[in-house]
């Protein structure tokens, strides 16, 4: 198993501008780390893969690896020509594609048989030399789509696998890992997927992290581990003051959560 390291571009949210990608990209370079690439900016609506921005992707990531997550769209459904252009996009960068269901046509809880777009769109995949790696999703989904395409490979998101209420952490690892090639670094404290920093106490668990690691092992498979964090978030950052001020300075007159509050997060995206 050889694994090789890449962090999302959504890292830069809200720190975006027109001028900043090849600041970004060298950044991240300096560091050791390929770019997985995000289709479009923070509040932007034009496209990093139309053709015309290709030089200068090309130009920003030379001598890098590059993944690239596939483009959403407000219905879910990309058309043909959409798949087109990426797949040429991610041949010229040498990437291969992270992508879902849905921006597969896949509806999920349906057997995935007999549905010709998905058919289209690994067949072009498979024409230019590009993986497709289904992001983690419904367990059953995602293992239906792998039955039918052979080429097909798995993204294992470990922030997903960590708030899932149907299978733990270890049954994710265990159904998906012999075809796992693209990794989503991130943690949660298992209630929100909110793709904080991996290593946070009460998030996941070492022993998970140590079972991830040691399943994956024992394949032969080329993997890319991508960080994929949010900038800090203002629940973050409320987090780590209290937990400093009344668990560890043990200040008086904690202010007490509401008991919902799990189901209210503030995430503009």
């Amino acid at each position: 198993m050889r694994i090789r390291y890449v962090v999302s571009s959504m890292i830069f949210w809200w720190r975006e501008n027109h001028l900043s990608f090849e600041q970004e990209c060298q950044f991240l370079k300096s560091h050791g780390f390929g770019v997985e690439l995000w289709p479009t900016l923070r509040g932007l609506e034009e496209c990093r893969y139309e053709r015309r921005n290709w030089p200068r992707l090309m130009s920003a990531t030379e001598d890098m690896l590059v993944s690239m997550r596939s483009m959403k769209t407000i219905n879910g459904d990309l058309s043909l020509a959409q798949w087109q252009m990426q797949l040429e996009c991610a041949k010229t960068l040498g990437a291969n594609i992270v992508t879902d269901l849905a921006s597969l046509g896949l509806p999920v809880g349906k057997d995935v048989n007999g549905l010709p777009h998905a058919s289209e769109i690994v067949k072009m995949a498979d024409g230019l030399g590009v993986m497709l790696c289904v992001e983690t999703g419904p367990l059953e989904d995602v293992l239906r789509v792998g039955d039918k395409f052979d080429s097909i490979r798995f993204c294992l998101d470990t922030g997903y696998a960590n708030v899932d209420r149907k299978y733990d952490f270890k049954g994710y690892v265990d159904r998906l890992a012999a075809r796992v090639a693209h990794l989503h670094l991130t943690d949660n404290y298992g209630q929100i997927d909110d793709h904080q920093p991996p290593g946070l106490k009460g998030g996941i668990t070492l022993e998970n992290w140590h079972y991830l690691l040691e399943a994956l092992e024992g394949y032969d498979n080329e993997l890319i581990g991508s960080l994929e964090m949010y900038p800090c978030m203002p629940a973050v950052m409320l987090r780590q003051a209290t937990e400093f001020l009344f668990d560890e300075l043990k200040w008086p007159n904690r202010p007490e959560r509401h008991p919902d509050h799990m189901s209210s997060s503030y995430n503009p995206i």
